[in-house]
Formats: C-alpha cells, sequence, structure tokens
C-alpha cells in the first residue's frame, strides 16, 4: 500500500498494509446536502464506528467546500473539503435549489492529493471524476490505483430536465423552446450519458444501485466488473413515533385534523413535486380532505404554494433527526420521481411506518416487499392517476395504518443498515482492487477519457 512521507496537513498517513481509499463526491456539504452526500456521511460514520480489530480501511472522503479543511470523524476516517474550480453556484437561480457541483475539466489541488491513496472511488461525473481518471492513466502514478464508481444520481436525465428548464426561463431561449431548441434536453442527455459511460469504461469494478442499473451496466463494460451497492437505513434514527404527530403540528402549525401527505426531496419536475401538488388540487376540488407538507427547496416552490395555498406547508430543509419526526408525523409518503438511483427518502420513510406511493418502474419501488401490500405503484403517470391512487389511502384511515405496519416491518427485516452495506458491499471491492496496479496489465486503458 502507498504509503509515501508527504502529509496533507491535517491528515495522518495511513497504517501499513490498510488500504487507503479516496471517495470523490463533488458535490458542496454542508446541511443542506441531499441524499448522495448523506449516503456517504452515513457510510463513513458506519466506517468509523468500525472495531480496531476488524480488517479495515484508511478513509479519506473528498467533497467541496467554500474553504478547504478536515474533519476527522476517526483516526482512520475523514472528510477533506477542497475549493471548486468552476462551481454552478451561479446557475442557482435558473435551476432552482440543485445540488452545487464542480465542471471544471481538472481540479489541481486534488489531483495533488490523490496519489497517496491506494482507491480512488468515483461517485459522480464531473471535476473530481474526470481529474482522477485522468491522472489514473498518467506515466508518473505508479503503482497506479484501482478505480471504482458507484451510481447515484442518473446525472444524464437530470441534466434533460435542467436544460429544458434553462431553456424556458432564459430571455431568447424560451421563444424557441417548441422550435430550435425542442431538441435540446434530449442532446444534452445523451452527452451526459456518454460522458458518464466513457468514465465508467477506465474503472476495475463499477457499484450499480439496482439490479435494474446493473443490467445497464452490462451493456457497456464486462459483468464480472459489475456489482451492486446497496443503500441502508439508519433504523435508530427512522422508526415510528406515537408521539411525533402531536409535536409536528405543535412545532409547525400544520393542521392535525385531516390526513398529512408528505414529499421530501428537491421541489422541482424532476422530482415529480409539481405533479403531486396538482394531484393534491384535484382531490381538494372534490371536497377530500387532504394537507401537502414539503421538506426541501426548488423552483417550484413558489407555484405549489400558489397552487394550493393554506392547504401546503412548506418545511424547507431539515437536519436528519427533525426528519425522521416529520416523517412519523404524517400519514402518507407520495414520490413521483423518475430520476432516483435509489431513494433513500423512500426506506426512511417506510421504516417509520408510513405507506409510500411510488410511479411505476421507478427505481424507488425495489425497497417494497410486496407492492399493494407495502406501498402502491401508481401506473398511470398523471396528475389523475395521482390522485386515485392517493385517495384510496386518505379516505380509508384503517387500510392506510395497516400498510403503513406492512412498511414497517418490511423496513425492520429487509432493509439493511449502513454498516452491513458497507460491511458487504462496499469494503470488499475496496480490498480487492487496492492491489490491482501491482497486477500487470489489470488497469483498464484511460484513452479517451477526459
Amino acid at each position: 500500500m502507498r504509503n509515501t512521507p508527504r502529509q496533507v496537513q491535517g491528515i495522518a498517513p495511513s497504517p501499513p498494509a490498510v488500504p487507503s481509499v479516496a471517495v470523490l463526491v463533488e458535490l458542496l456539504r454542508n446541511d443542506a446536502s441531499g441524499g448522495h452526500m448523506k449516503c456517504w456521511e452515513r457510510f463513513a460514520e458506519a466506517a468509523a464506528d468500525r472495531r480496531d480489530g476488524e480488517a479495515g480501511i484508511d478513509l479519506t472522503v473528498y467533497v467541496l467546500g467554500h474553504r478547504e479543511h478536515v474533519e476527522e470523524l476517526s483516526p482512520r476516517v475523514r472528510f477533506v473539503a477542497l475549493r471548486p474550480v468552476l462551481s454552478t453556484a451561479a446557475a442557482m437561480p435558473v435551476v432552482g435549489g440543485v445540488d452545487i457541483t464542480d465542471l471544471a475539466p481538472h481540479h489541481p489541488r486534488l489531483a495533488r492529493l490523490l496519489p497517496r491513496h491506494d482507491v480512488w472511488h468515483l461517485t459522480h461525473s464531473f471535476a473530481f471524476a474526470a481529474t482522477a481518471v485522468r491522472l489514473a492513466g498518467a506515466a508518473s502514478v505508479a503503482p497506479r490505483p484501482g478505480l471504482v464508481a458507484s451510481l447515484h444520481t442518473d446525472v444524464p436525465a437530470l441534466a434533460s430536465v435542467y436544460t429544458r428548464q434553462v431553456v424556458g426561463k432564459v430571455p431568447g431561449l424560451s421563444r424557441l423552446a417548441d422550435g430550435p431548441a425542442a431538441g435540446l434536453p434530449h442532446l444534452v442527455e445523451e452527452l451526459a450519458r456518454h460522458r458518464r459511460d466513457r468514465l465508467l469504461r477506465r474503472c476495475d469494478r463499477v457499484l450499480a444501485s439496482s439490479p435494474h442499473a446493473r443490467e445497464e451496466m452490462h451493456a457497456i463494460m464486462d459483468p464480472a466488473r459489475v456489482s451492486l451497492l446497496r443503500r441502508g437505513v439508519d433504523h435508530e434514527r427512522f422508526r415510528p413515533d406515537p408521539a411525533a404527530r402531536e409535536e409536528l403540528v405543535r412545532r409547525h402549525r400544520i393542521p392535525g385534523d385531516r390526513p398529512l401527505v408528505l414529499f421530501v426531496g428537491r421541489v422541482d419536475a424532476s422530482k415529480g413535486a409539481p405533479l403531486l401538488a396538482e394531484a393534491i388540487r384535484r382531490l381538494l376540488h372534490r371536497r377530500l380532505c387532504a394537507h401537502l407538507v414539503i421538506v426541501g427547496a426548488g423552483a417550484e416552490t413558489d407555484h405549489i404554494t400558489r397552487l394550493l395555498g393554506p392547504d401546503v406547508t412548506h418545511l424547507g430543509r431539515q437536519p436528519q433527526d427533525r426528519l425522521a419526526q416529520v416523517y412519523a408525523g404524517c400519514d402518507v409518503f407520495a414520490f413521483p420521481s423518475h430520476t432516483e438511483t435509489v431513494g433513500n427518502v423512500v426506506a426512511e420513510a417506510m421504516a417509520c411506518g408510513l405507506p409510500v406511493v411510488l410511479p411505476e418502474r421507478a427505481e424507488t419501488t425495489q425497497w417494497l416487499a410486496a407492492p399493494g401490500h407495502d406501498g402502491l405503484v401508481v401506473r398511470k403517470d398523471t396528475p389523475a392517476g395521482w390522485a386515485r391512487a392517493l385517495e384510496g389511502l386518505l379516505v380509508r384511515p384503517d387500510a392506510r395504518r395497516l400498510m403503513g405496519r406492512r412498511a414497517a416491518r418490511t423496513a425492520r427485516t429487509r432493509h439493511p443498515t449502513w454498516a452491513r452495506v458497507l460491511e458487504e458491499d462496499l469494503l470488499p471491492v475496496w480490498q480487492e482492487v487496492a492491489g490491482t496496479g501491482r497486477r500487470a496489465g489489470a488497469h483498464p486503458s484511460p484513452s479517451g477519457a477526459h
């Protein structure tokens, strides 16, 4: 393993014979971070909690920050924040609340830090990933690192959604939305998919988020190099709480005399928030009682407020402990998103005892053990289809509570903890590829990568 005498300030060198792993999360880390970042926060916490006697790794998670700094979780686990070179922050007013990333083709500071690690784990397809893939093929890096990638977000699909938003909002382009610019979202999606797949082909191992995603990866690379990376659930934090409803109503002045439908995520079209709001509006128009509770922020917040008025409560972003109370205090969790690779919010809602309502063919349905029993799948993905699906739960409280109990049982018996996923899905892959650079010819050629 690499045991370079150079030390990054605030980071101790790896102990002998322990693989040093660099996980590259090119997103801004703060209290408002989304599911991708929270995933790696949970994995890092699980790694920091491992006993000293267990075979382990030295883990550094590289993220974006407003200033460069190190946060130690344990002697062997830490977060390192690096400043972005070409931040997307300037685009936030147009697309509304998207996670900030770095679009630079190369990150010089990261390039100086990476050679101290044995395994470079890509989780995105922007500046950090491009830097790692290019550097891995450089003759000056010896022995070559093991390259791993995991799929956390459907970046090509999101790129299409946000391109459509930009075309509709930027003066001049909006007039071309139905003409010359109509095909631009699809073009951007294909370019993003091509870039992502090109980076993945350079990796020794790719970790897919579901069996369906694994099959898709088989089309672009050797199936032997593709395996699953599940997501975990913190069962101690997310669980049913009979006292949560009263506290939720008191704290946020939410009406407690009607069913509460919860949405958690970015409040924009990529997550289906406007579709859900329109479904609720239709139910209210038919004089059915319901109230929409939204956790998150995004471009459609004002639109949904205008649409539903007093029948929606926006809680903004919530810390994990407070979020658990929100889940447990609501009645139904609705999540129309098709862009999730996993959708951890679905597992968290189920663990808190909520029936979940999900779109057909969405990757989030993998959390269900028995669709129709521990959650509903909406086959007609329209406001009318979602209104019909929700109506059955809203007007039948006994059926709603029964489905919630089944959801909680599925969570307890089938959804793994973060520590278990770390032990079974991540550590074996990291340990396997840690010595890849010393096996002659084992590392794929970096030709064509950018």
